[in-house]
């Protein structure tokens, strides 16, 4: 697949870029990006959540009432689960929610990621830039020559650019991401993907 590199003001450069068929051009795996998606949001959760059951809640000692003769069930404590500011049966408790994924499926879930953006017509390929200085209407400027200023898009750079990060966070459907660490949700999460040229051929040395 070939594609026109465009420049910041939308316009086309009169180059072309083929993009890899080993990245962009495999059979997609819908199971691998499955499971490495399913990772990365299972990684992100804290898994702190925690209830205090029975033997933790405070006081209870006495018990509430005679055994017998009241007309009500027989209880011991005012902590029971069934009793109200009582503990709770079976609540949450901390716990490790990480899952592995292997590396192999990894890039291999990319990869098919990358090839169902390429096959909707969702890649486009940008002009390297660097900003001077922090400036987030330029960047919106640039979103806009492009017809990208309504879609949610994924913006990839061949490395880190604090000026163009920053440029970038405050609008609210962009994302910029180091080409290397864009993951299978990065890509999958957006509507378009944004490569500069030098981050096209990165991804292509890491993937193929």
């Amino acid at each position: 697949m070939e594609l026109k590199v465009l420049n910041t003001g939308g316009s086309e450069t009169g180059e072309v870029v083929s993009l890899a068929d080993s990245v962009f051009a495999t059979e997609v795996s819908e199971h691998a990006m499955y499971l490495d998606v399913k990772s990365i949001m299972a990684n992100g959760r804290q898994g702190t959540h925690k209830v205090k059951n029975r033997s933790e809640v405070r006081g209870g000692g006495k018990k509430p009432y005679r055994q017998k003769g009241t007309g009500h069930a027989r209880q011991g404590s005012t902590r029971s689960p069934l009793m109200v500011g009582g503990g709770s049966i079976f609540g949450p408790e901390p716990r490790d929610y990480s899952l592995k994924v292997n590396k192999k499926v990894k890039r291999l879930a990319r990869r098919s990621a990358l090839t169902n953006k390429a096959q909707e017509g969702g890649i486009v390929v940008v002009e390297d830039f660097v900003f001077d200085q922090i400036k987030t209407k330029q960047m919106a400027e640039i979103l806009k020559n492009l017809g990208l200023e309504s879609k949610k898009t994924l913006m990839l750079t061949p490395e880190h650019s604090e000026t163009v990060v920053k440029s970038g966070r405050n609008i609210p459907k962009l994302n910029v991401v180091v080409a290397d660490n864009a993951s299978t949700y990065d890509i999958l999460d957006s509507q378009t993907v944004l490569m500069q040229k030098a981050a096209l051929k990165k991804i292509e040395e890491t993937l193929g």
